[in-house]
């Protein structure tokens, strides 16, 4: 939620560009405001091993900015904790057997924390990972229909085996440096408009209308409810926050929208939206009673790999794992693609430091949340909203780790941050992201449409992997059939060949079923 961005301002970017090297992480290039108010450092000598391992003053950073982002990224996805429960507890499978919220929820942030800490250890990238909503929500939806609870964490194992393996034979690298320059930016522009929308319709901005249009302001167009004004009112500060470029403006707003939403609760006492529609989205912003739970780790290991193959049949069983495989593929892939990108850890042809690494760790991400019944496990957009704040780094990544791992045995803090609240940091990430935008040629339509479908079909159908597909063939069809065959790697049709089958999935499923 899917899940911002960076890091300097516009008017030091043309002076770096000239005096840094060819190889050094264009960290003064970003288009965007700092936040934190750094001065570039590239050019400095680590202070210690601990510094040359994450290279944190190589980046631009500093151990305190680090830390921050770290916290602004974990408050900004700690919904998961919460959320992935609510997905997958209870919901029966085949045989009519559920699995159990609150175990769910110590697992879940148990993989997150131990994934997240590999990630800042083997990528050292500022990336944090959890439980990929789009896979679980799929998982609850369309597969344990079919099959146990166990069998389709099998199924999820296997397509994190199948992922890791692409990653350490390069060739996920390889399909990773076939995407044209142009794609790659759009890919970041539309994880940016995405992440916005994400934003907008979890704080009530951005309503489900009763008929007519899909989307509407509010209520019947109005802003109606205390949270939504919340929102509102965070989104503001946190603009102006960073406009002003103040240290920890991201995390200020975040934590000045909680007080301000503690506040309104306390007085008015609001119940969830499910039963009043002018209530909070998801979590109550209250002072908990009590601070520390234990964790119940009942699910870890309890997975059957080759399951399902049994219950539905070869064939079946393929597609389930081929629909995985391109979504937790190509999501991943298109995150870190933006992520890297507006950390300003991205070279000119996209790629980005410990490429492979970070595909591995992914990988096993997948695999780990399969193992402990979370559903894969992978990236998160909201890792943008600590880049915002100025981590550039895997210590970052550590820091949000080893707080999820703390979330396990004191659940009822996590609760305490609305998602009103975080949704203001993911709409202010969202527009850093969009200044990408300025490296696509529009007035070449053979990279205009191509780049415009990637860029909006992502919000419009919530899904990364869609804009991608939608993407990779519009670009591949466009400048073959206007000429210009050459441009187009032989791996972006391979890819598009896959994407098609992806996006057809449904009726063949149906058909194989029949």
């Amino acid at each position: 939620m899917s899940q911002d961005t960076s890091t300097r301002g516009a008017d030091h970017a043309d002076e770096s560009k000239n005096s840094l090297p060819a190889d050094t992480f264009a960290v003064a290039s970003i288009p965007n405001p700092l936040p934190t108010g750094a001065t570039t450092t590239v050019d400095a000598e680590p202070k210690n091993a601990f510094d040359r391992f994450f290279e944190i003053t190589g980046r631009g950073s500093t151990v305190g900015r680090e830390i921050r982002g770290g916290i602004v990224t974990f408050f900004t996805m700690a919904y998961i904790v919460i959320l992935n429960p609510l997905i997958l507890g209870n919901v029966p499978d085949v045989d009519g057997n559920v699995l159990d919220p609150a175990q769910v929820g110590a697992a879940t942030g148990l993989t997150a924390g131990v994934m997240t800490i590999l990630f800042g250890l083997f990528a050292r990238l500022p990336f944090a990972l959890a439980a990929g909503l789009g896979i679980n929500s799929f998982l609850a939806v369309s597969v344990v229909g079919q099959v146990t609870w166990p069998e389709a964490m099998g199924l999820v194992v296997i397509n994190g085996v199948i992922i890791v393996l692409l990653g350490a034979t390069g060739a996920r690298t390889a399909i990773f440096k076939a995407v044209p320059q142009a794609l790659k930016a759009a890919i970041t522009v539309g994880i940016g408009l995405f992440i916005a929308f994400i934003g907008f319709v979890d704080s009530g901005f951005v309503n489900r209308t009763p008929g007519g249009p899909p989307v509407q302001l509010g209520d019947a167009g109005s802003i109606t409810s205390i949270p939504t004004l919340v929102f509102l009112i965070t989104l503001v500060l946190i603009g102006i926050l960073v406009a002003r470029r103040v240290p920890g403006g991201i995390l200020i707003g975040i934590v000045t929208g909680t007080i301000i939403a503690i506040i309104a609760q306390a007085i008015l006492v609001l119940g969830p939206s499910f039963e009043d529609p002018s209530g909070w989205h998801m979590t109550i912003p209250q002072l908990p009673t009590s601070l520390v739970t234990i964790p119940d780790f009942g699910l870890v290991g309890q997975f059957d790999l080759f399951g399902a193959f049994g219950r539905i049949g070869m064939l079946s069983a393929t597609m389930l794992v081929f629909t995985l495989v391109f979504s937790n593929f190509f999501d991943a892939m298109g995150t870190m693609t933006g992520l890297a990108k507006n950390a300003g850890l991205a070279h000119k042809d996209g790629t980005f430091p410990r490429l492979r690494s970070a595909f591995i760790v992914e990988g096993a991400g997948a695999i780990a949340g399969g193992a402990t019944s979370t559903s894969s496990n992978t990236v998160y957009v909201d890792s943008a909203s600590g880049i915002g704040e100025g981590a550039r780094t895997g210590l970052a990544a550590i820091v949000v780790g080893v707080l999820f791992l703390i979330s396990m045995f004191l659940t009822p803090l996590t609760l305490v941050v609305p998602i009103e609240v975080g949704s203001a940091a993911l709409v202010v990430v969202g527009a850093m992201m969009m200044t990408q935008i300025k490296e696509i040629k529009f007035s070449n339509f053979a990279i205009a449409l191509p780049a415009f479908l990637t860029i909006v079909t992502m919000p419009l159908t919530y899904s990364i992997a869609n804009g991608i597909g939608v993407g990779f063939i519009s670009w591949a069809l466009v400048n073959a059939l206007s000429g210009r065959a050459r441009k187009v790697h032989w791996l972006m049709w391979v890819v598009s060949a896959g994407f098609a089958l992806y996006f057809v999935r449904g009726p063949i499923e149906a058909m194989l079923a029949g």
